[in-house]
Parts: structure tokens; C-alpha cells; sequence
């Protein structure tokens, strides 16, 4: 049943709904900066809100949306949102919709099939490219369309707007993604072929299927029994019939995603990387150094701006990522990067949707495409491209003077390649994972996510830990990582898990990007190949991309390990296939550094700072 609100100019109702966004992101850990005020452009509109409007699929399924138009008749550009959480969701569609009303864009917030208002069965991932396409194609069609559409929304919404782009809809113009994934297999539900275990029991299992968060019941322990916290569920084995222990039931989707563990066409089907040259319109990016879904971001500028469908689309992608996790703040984790970190999304989004839908010639096009936040010196810089034009790879080698188990074991880091061969070794329990502590996660997870002290983590002597000497001048590192690993383990398969740590002149040990490769991915992640115990191989291992400058006083170091739990599952060392074990076997791993072994870790180097 369609429903028409009145929405007046009227001070007391944008305060009012300012105050339930503020409210909301207080609850879910976020807060606006103290002392900050949003910015207002001039209100132009008062606001007419339709509810539940059907909007008819290929198939005959029915989705609701919620329309926020000018009150005052007239074609106006679309701004649209398709979502699985909710056409209001506390408040936050509705904040964002009802500004964009009152700026003369109509605000739209559909729910996407199967969840809530909107009909069908709900597979995640699965109908939103062609679903995304009708939605686009029907909004063309109304008459409060001027004919320019764009898109919004982030995570799984910016899924959604990548899905829907790459099928060439003729009435699409541009599409804001924010903190999404560009494929689904090699950056949301895994990484380097190693499961997001965490996340994707948390969202895909819990949350999703009874619209609950119980994942938030770490943080009211003394409530919950041993049995029901989320932690020791996560240890249940096997994996594949863990949905029962929250869900109750089986999760489909959840059990789909174990069975299918490689970079298969259950996959490649719904992925979006490999279907850039079919997105005709720009895309602006936007992210974090710390999002869980960092790689697709980086991924999808660089996607567009190659393999982009048209010079439209290749010249009008942007990027801009910030040092923050699911979302702009101005400290995260262990770290606070200053009151100019936060960066309004709002703000960037309507100035991009007021050249690209109005023609407002407001400078977007004379800007440079990149604009990233570098840390450790804590500023913003905009560049010409990403990676940077100019950047030079260099290579920084491990080494040991003594076994470098831990922060007080021997190891290495250098420029310099050494050319004694060494190795060193540690036994990996599956039993007793190094647990997660900070890096590239999110989302109602029971880890820390973000940038915080390793050293809680780097006493173990299951973590190699390869320092370098403390640095004379600033070393800026700005682009992709990648670690070339030589390594040996004495079962068929393990993980090997890698971080880039910056270390303060007081110890502190943050770290800045990490990785990690299931072994028997080494040749692909479509390709499932057992290790031959105890031979040798070169592992190569790519790591988030990240822009840090170490500055002088500081070390550069490198920590390995073989578990990051429960951000990603515990490899059992046996070879069989994923979510299907309940054995468990504990693993002796040996890296090789020096001479015709030298295991290294290549840093993108920016010089003229």
C-alpha cells in the first residue's frame, strides 16, 4: 500500500531527524566529531515521502521502495538505494534522502528481494545485478524522472551498484560505491582463498537471516552463557554445520559458501571485476586503509579506470580512501589521525551526483582523481593515479642473528639482501591460534579491527618477528604489498599469514597492511593444489594496500605467523576440504631467508616528499 508524507521546510523536522542519525551512529559505535557541524547547502525543497511503492521485476517479483521527492511537481534527477538491511534502518536512509530531497534530487530506497518489504527469497548476491538493472530502467520510466539516475550506498550496497553498472543499464549515469567489494569471492567472503570467518558467520549467519546482531554479545559477556558467546562458537568444528549453533537451523547461503571454497563459477558468475569494460559510467570510490573490503576499493578505481566501458567512465572515476575502518572517523583502533581525517561522504556525494546528474560545473573534473590519506605524517594528498606514477619497488629482506620467534628472538629487516642462507621454525596449533587484534575487519565481528598495538600478539613464539634498524629520514610507502614467502610446511596444506608493522620510537608496533594465502591457493585462487610435505616452495602473498610514512625513529617490521582468528578460520593443516574437518593437526612450519631463498617484502617507495 503506497503511502504520501508531507515532509515541510521546517526547522524542527531537520533537527529532529538529525538528532535519530546522531543517534543511531552513537549506538553503533560511531560519533560525529566533537565541535563539527555538517554542512548545509541552501535547502531548496520541501520534501513529499512515498512509501511502499511496488516496483515490478523481469520475473514478475515485486519490490518496495520508498520515494522522497520534491513536493513540488517536476523531473528532477534520481539519486537510488538498494538495500538488504531496511528501507529505513534506523533513521539513516532517511536522513541521507530526505538532504538530498531538499537539494532537488528525488531520494530513493528500494529493499532489495526477499528482505522486508519486498518479495522473494533473498540469496545474497545472486539476483541483485539483474534486479539492480529493472529498478534503474523503471525509475527512467517515471514521471518525476528528468532521465539522469545515479547510484548509492556502501558495503553490501555498494555491491549492489557495481552488480546493477555491470549490466549496462542505458539510464544509469554514475555510481558512488563505498567500501565495497568488486569480488565477492576474493574480497568478501575470503582472502588469498584463507575464509572471513568472522564476518561471514556474523553477517551471513546471524545477522542476515534474523535481522539480529547476537555477534554484540561479547561486549555484554556477563549476560550471555559460555555455550552462546560468539567467540566459542567460532571454535565449533566442523564448520560446515556451525549455522546451528546460532541460526538453529541451516543457512543455505553460509553452507554454499564452505562448499564452494575456491574461485569457482558459483563465483566468477556474480563477480564484478571481471565485468568493467560493461560499467559505462564513472565510479567514485571511497574507503579505508582498514575496511574489510580495502582491496575492493582499490580494485575498483583501478578496474574503471583500465577496463572502464567508455573514456566517460575511465576519465570520470575517482578514489579516496581514509585511515578508517567501515567508515570515515578521526581516530580508529590504538591510533587518532586528527579532526581533519573525517572526511563528510554526503558532502562528496553531492558534489559528484551535482556534476555528473546537473551539470554543475563545480570543479569535480579539474581535480586530481586520487585524493588519500597518508599516515604517520596525517595528511591528505591527492595524486595523479593509483599506484603512483613514479613509484619505485624496493625490496625488503628477512634476516636473523637467532631464531626470530617473537619480539625477543633475531630477526631482520633490510634493504640489503643478505647472502647467508638461514631459516627459522615454529610450531603452529590450530588448537591455540594467534588471535585477531586489530587490521582489516568490521562489522559486528568479536575482533578489534583497525590499527592497534601487535605486541600483545608478537610475544608468542609462533610469530616471527624481522625488524628493521631504525630509520635515519621518512620512508613513504604508498601502494600495493606483496610478499614473496619462501616456506616449507610438513603436512599437505597450512596458512601463512603476513603484516606490515610500523614500530614507534616507544615500542608501540601499529600495523599498516596485512595478508594472507591459504597454501594450496598458490596458483590461483581457482586452482586447489596440496602441498608435498616438507618440500619448498615460493609463496607469493598479496597484502592490502596501504599509504604510510615511517618516520625517522621508527622501524619497519614484518610479522609471519600461520592463523589471524577468528577474522579468518583456522587451517587444520590436513588438506580436506573447508568446513568439512573436525581433526585437528598441529603443523611445523619453516621459513627460508638468504642466499638463493631470500624471502622478501616489496614496498612501493615515493620519493619528493
Amino acid at each position: 500500500m503506497q503511502k504520501n508524507i508531507h515532509i515541510p521546510k521546517h526547522p524542527y523536522i531537520r533537527i529532529r531527524t538529525f538528532i535519530s542519525f546522531i543517534a543511531l551512529f552513537t549506538l553503533m559505535g560511531f560519533s560525529q566529531p566533537e565541535g563539527r557541524v555538517l554542512t548545509q547547502d541552501p535547502i531548496q525543497h520541501e520534501v513529499r515521502l512515498e512509501r511502499q511503492v511496488a516496483i515490478p521485476m523481469r520475473d514478475g517479483t515485486v519490490l518496495y521502495a520508498d520515494i522522497y521527492r520534491p513536493a513540488k511537481e517536476g523531473k528532477y534527477p534520481v539519486i537510488v538505494t538498494r538495500s538488504p538491511y531496511g528501507l529505513q534502518r534506523e533513521g539513516v536512509h532517511h536522513e541521507r534522502m530526505i538532504k538530498f530531497a531538499q537539494r532537488g534530487y528525488v531520494g530513493i530506497v528500494q529493499d532489495v528481494r526477499g528482505r522486508y518489504e519486498s518479495e522473494g527469497k533473498w540469496e545474497p548476491f545472486r539476483d541483485e545485478a539483474e534486479d539492480g538493472y529493472d529498478t534503474i530502467e523503471w525509475i527512467a520510466e517515471q514521471e518525476f524522472c528528468d532521465g539522469k539516475i545515479a547510484m548509492q550506498g556502501g558495503s553490501y550496497l555498494g555491491h549492489n551498484q557495481w552488480a546493477a553498472a555491470s549490466q549496462s543499464p542505458p539510464s544509469l549515469d554514475a555510481i558512488f560505491p563505498s567500501v565495497a567489494s568488486t569480488n565477492l569471492y576474493a574480497n568478501w567472503i575470503s582472502m588469498g582463498g584463507a575464509f572471513r570467518l568472522s564476518f561471514n558467520y556474523g553477517w551471513g549467519v546471524v545477522r542476515m537471516p534474523n535481522r539480529i546482531m547476537l555477534p554484540q554479545t561479547w561486549h555484554t559477556a556477563a549476560f550471555t552463557p559460555e555455550e552462546l558467546k560468539y567467540e566459542n562458537i567460532l571454535m565449533h568444528l566442523p564448520l560446515k554445520d556451525g549455522d546451528l549453533k546460532s541460526a538453529g537451523y541451516a543457512v543455505q547461503h553460509y553452507r554454499d559458501w564452505l562448499t564452494h571454497e575456491s574461485f569457482d563459477e558459483y563465483w566468477k558468475e556474480i563477480s564484478d571485476e571481471e565485468r568493467f569494460d560493461k560499467v559505462m559510467v564513472p565510479a567514485y570510490n571511497t574507503g579505508g586503509w582498514f575496511d574489510i573490503f580495502i582491496m575492493g576499493t582499490l580494485n575498483g578505481y583501478t578496474g574503471m579506470k583500465k577496463n572502464g566501458g567508455t573514456e566517460a567512465a575511465r576519465r570520470g572515476t575517482k578514489l579516496l580512501v581514509g585511515p578508517w575502518g567501515h567508515g570515515p572517523s578521526t581516530g580508529f583502533g590504538d591510533m587518532q589521525f586528527g579532526e581533519h581525517a573525517f572526511v563528510d561522504l554526503y558532502e562528496e556525494e553531492l558534489r559528484y551526483y551535482d556534476f555528473h546528474l546537473k551539470g554543475i560545473q563545480n570543479g569535480l573534473d579539474k581535480e586530481k582523481p586520487v585524493k588519500i590519506f597518508y599516515m604517520g605524517e596525517n595528511q591528505w594528498r591527492e595524486e595523479d593515479d593509483w599506484p603512483l606514477p613514479g613509484t619505485e619497488y624496493k625490496n625488503m629482506y628477512l634476516s636473523a642473528e637467532g631464531p626470530a620467534n617473537s619480539l625477543r628472538g633475531g630477526g631482520k629487516l633490510s634493504f640489503e639482501q643478505p647472502s647467508t642462507a638461514r631459516e627459522d621454525t615454529y610450531r603452529y596449533d590450530p588448537d591455540n591460534p594467534v588471535i585477531t587484534h586489530g587490521g582489516n575487519n568490521c562489522c559486528g565481528t568479536p575482533t578489534l579491527s583497525g590499527p592497534r598495538d601487535q605486541r600483545v600478539l608478537e610475544r608468542r613464539n609462533d610469530v616471527l618477528v624481522y625488524t628493521s634498524d631504525f630509520l635515519t629520514e621518512p620512508l613513504t610507502v604508498a601502494g600495493p604489498i606483496k610478499m614473496t614467502l619462501h616456506a616449507a610446511t610438513d603436512g599437505p596444506d597450512t596458512d601463512w599469514m603476513i603484516k606490515l608493522v610500523d614500530v614507534y620510537p616507544d615500542g608501540k608496533a601499529i600495523p599498516v597492511s596485512e595478508g594472507i594465502l591459504r597454501a594450496k591457493f598458490r596458483d590461483g585462487l581457482d586452482k586447489i593444489n596440496l602441498l608435498t610435505p616438507n618440500e619448498v616452495y615460493e609463496f607469493e602473498i598479496e597484502m592490502t594496500g596501504t599509504a604510510n610514512v615511517f618516520q625517522p625513529g621508527h622501524r619497519i617490521r614484518v610479522d609471519i605467523t600461520s592463523s589471524n582468528f577468528p577474522q579468518f578460520d583456522r587451517n587444520l593443516n590436513t588438506g580436506k576440504p573447508l568446513g568439512s574437518d573436525d581433526e585437528v593437526r598441529v603443523a611445523k612450519q619453516t621459513i627460508y631467508h638468504g642466499g638463493e631463498r631470500s624471502s622478501h617484502i616489496t614496498l612501493p617507495v615515493v620519493r619528493g616528499f
